[in-house]
């Protein structure tokens, strides 16, 4: 029997899952990384670490599937690779090492960079790529780095620079120098046009980035490669799936029609729509994407709304205030109070994203009182994973004009059932979760897999979708009316905090 090997490489950690033709997982390896912040509005990651990581989690999975199934690694038909998008990895060549760490997507150093920028400028690549002028994407990072950082200019005038997304990183590492993008994450860049799905010469040139460091485009499935003997998977095996990891878990959940939508919880919030063929520009602060392109078929278009900080105000919480000792006790220290008590948590830590799009932003609470306690702002910590959500999915029901009755969900959250039934609740909708929970990785094993015929079609992959639970709203309509005003009041607090 033959399995699909799928990278997920995220905000805060890194796995390697092995799932069998049915889509059950057969293996998981997981490891974190450090997330440095050397300034304020500054993130990033240690990109050999990254790969080290992957390196060690590929070897587990195989050893536990091993031990599991029998699973040896020539058994292993495809790889599939999803990754956390716009943040930037810029490597020699010759070497093969990081010039500098990755640079992360909530990184915000380059926002006065992009409001010099002049207004044709701003209107050509809003125009040109369907995203906000933001330092969450990646262009504005890749100048970052060419501009400032000294082993960066000598590799780029020896001719030995690479820069890409860790999509690229990996597959460059896996196969032992391939240099090559999917057209999900290119659509992140700000470098790549939307209509031709290639890199853009007048958006390069707002952005002084020369072709020749970026990867080759490619579809989301087809093969691009193998995996070198000499790697962690040590056999020759095809690397035939990339995807950003939010239209990962948009295949992973079947959303394969124009009007089908999902939402990840993770390090932050994504929900995407997807619109078919056609391009829908938003009027309501979202973002036009690519949303998967499978080989030869046309590109499918999807409208996305990004939150910054969902999951990661749970880590905050652990981390720094260190209310929690794990992110799981979350749950059970809201569940000790019935409501916040009047308290409103907006986690703008580096900014707000969708749809206000405010750089300038900077996390508030408010409404504190001397009754307040941990467990309070643990419950105020879960509310804003739910109103942040309820925004961006009221601005994709107004551009789409498709009314939402339930929403899918995927990610790390949804095991967390007060938060799950605190978003039916704020929506007054059905919230509903998969059987497999892990989206992005089993989206990235479907592209693999498609590629190779491992799956024979998409029809295939949509009658494997299962549900697990489905949460139904308890709320009414004037406590929903209220909460969501209160929100938005606190939101208002967090502007221009950053002159």
């Amino acid at each position: 029997m033959s399995y699909i090997a799928s990278l997920d490489q995220g905000t805060s950690s890194t796995r390697c899952m092995i799932f069998d033709k049915s889509g059950a997982v057969i293996a998981i390896a997981q490891k974190e990384h450090q997330q440095f912040t050397p300034h304020p509005g500054w993130v990033e990651h240690d990109a050999g670490e990254i790969w080290q990581n992957t390196q060690s989690v590929i070897k587990l999975a195989i050893a536990t599937a091993g031990k599991k199934a029998g699973l040896d690694a020539i058994e292993i038909s495809a790889i599939g690779i999803t990754n956390q998008r716009e943040t930037i990895v810029a490597w020699d060549a010759q070497t093969g090492k990081a010039l500098h760490h990755a640079i992360v997507w909530q990184d915000t150093r380059t926002a006065d960079f992009l409001d010099g920028l002049s207004q044709s400028d701003k209107e050509l690549l809003t125009s040109r790529t369907g995203l906000a002028i933001a330092p969450y994407f990646s262009a504005s990072k890749i100048n970052w780095l060419l501009n400032n950082v000294d082993s960066v200019k000598r590799a780029l005038a020896a001719g030995t620079l690479r820069i890409g997304t860790i999509d690229s990183w990996l597959t460059w590492n896996l196969s032992g120098g391939l240099h090559i993008t999917d057209v999900t994450n290119a659509s992140r860049t700000m470098l790549m046009n939307l209509q031709t799905l290639a890199w853009d010469s007048e958006l390069l040139a707002i952005f002084d980035i020369p072709l020749a460091i970026l990867p080759e485009i490619k579809s989301s499935s087809e093969v691009y490669g193998e995996s070198i003997k000499s790697g962690p998977f040590a056999a020759q095996i095809p690397i035939a799936g990339i995807l950003g990891d939010q239209h990962a878990a948009m295949v992973g959940q079947a959303c394969f029609e124009k009007g089908s939508s999902k939402t990840t919880y993770g390090t932050g919030n994504f929900a995407l729509l997807n619109t078919g063929t056609e391009i829908v520009r938003s009027k309501h602060g979202l973002l036009t994407t690519v949303c998967f392109k499978f080989g030869d078929q046309p590109a499918q278009y999807a409208l996305e709304s990004s939150v910054a900080v969902t999951g990661s105000a749970i880590q905050w919480l652990r981390d720094q205030l260190g209310i929690i000792s794990s992110a799981s006790e979350v749950e059970t220290l809201a569940l000790q109070v019935k409501d916040s008590g009047g308290v409103y948590f907006v986690p703008a830590f580096s900014g707000l994203f969708a749809p206000y799009w405010r750089s300038d932003a900077r996390g508030v609470i408010v409404g504190l009182t001397r009754a307040t306690t941990k467990a309070h702002l643990a419950r105020a910590a879960l509310d804003a994973i739910c109103y942040q959500t309820m925004e961006i999915m009221e601005a994709m029901v107004a551009d789409s004009g498709i009314a939402m009755t339930e929403m899918k969900v995927d990610g790390g959250i949804t095991a967390n059932q007060l938060c799950m039934q605190l978003q039916a609740d704020v929506m007054g909708i059905d919230i509903v979760k998969p059987l497999i929970t892990e989206t992005t990785a089993l989206g990235a094993a479907y592209a693999a897999g498609l590629a190779i015929g491992f799956w024979k079609s998409t029809d295939e992959v949509k009658s494997q979708w299962r549900q697990d639970r489905r949460w139904q709203a308890e709320s009414d309509e004037k406590t929903r009316t209220i909460g969501a005003a209160q929100w938005k009041r606190a939101v208002e607090r967090t502007f221009n905090w950053v002159e």
